[in-house]
């Protein structure tokens, strides 16, 4: 069974930054493709980043590319999602998420999920 616990989210103003981190229980870490997915009021879950096995491929939802960047740590079984310039819109509870399948996590069918951190953005 694999957990996944998020930290650091919270309130910040507009145009700054937050690092979200999610751990990973377990030692088979760095045999998951990770993930970050959010959701604001009245919305649908959308996709955020994913990484893969090794950290060398990337990918990120058209609102925040250029802004966030998703890093892993197999040393340390964390990701992280590493947010600038934030925008009000950027407002939701994000969620980390993992599976061994690239193409569950980027579909948001992964098997595993974290309860979440509310990042809240200021204007």
């Amino acid at each position: 069974q694999v957990q996944l616990v998020e930290s650091g989210g919270g309130l910040v103003q507009a145009g700054g930054s937050l690092r979200l981190s999610c751990a990973v229980s377990g030692r088979t870490f760095s045999t998951y493709v990770m993930g970050w997915f959010r959701q604001a009021p009245g919305k649908e879950r959308e996709f955020v980043a994913a990484i893969n096995w090794f950290g060398d491929s990337t990918s990120y939802g058209g609102s925040v590319k250029g802004r966030f960047t998703i890093s892993r740590d197999n040393a340390k079984n964390t990701v992280y999602l590493q947010m600038n310039s934030l925008k009000p819109e950027d407002t939701a509870v994000y969620y980390c998420a993992a599976d061994r399948s690239l193409p569950r996590v980027l579909a948001g069918t992964n098997d595993y999920w974290g309860q979440g951190t509310q990042v809240t953005v200021s204007s």
